[in-house]
């Protein structure tokens, strides 16, 4: 793959991932306590949004990589472990192109 590819696939995860926080952040409003839902519903409402929010920071949290993933395109760093300096294999950066690490260091 080169890096054009491979730039445009980052390129193309990052408008995805953007449109994902968007409806998050559209789902994720606060609940009004005056809507007539019942309690049990209102207590569902609650504990959905709880779900949506982890989901928008997860969300927030992959943009943010891809990010730094798109700025080392083209430089020596682009492909390595931030922590142990290894090569992250190409199957990985294919499936997860947000990784930073390798296999064994994400664990």
């Amino acid at each position: 793959m080169t890096t054009e590819e491979m730039k445009q696939n980052l390129e193309a995860e990052i408008v995805k991932t953007t449109k994902l926080i968007e409806d998050y952040k559209e789902i994720t409003q606060p609940i009004e306590p005056d809507c007539a839902i019942g309690r049990i519903s209102r207590m569902d409402a609650i504990n959905n949004k709880s779900v949506n929010d982890a989901a928008l920071r997860q969300a927030e949290e992959k943009l943010k990589k891809l990010n730094y993933v798109l700025g080392k395109i083209g430089s020596d760093d682009f492909g390595k472990c931030v922590k142990c300096g290894q090569e992250i294999p190409l199957g990985r950066i294919l499936i997860k192109p947000e990784s930073v690490y390798c296999v064994r260091c994400a664990r």
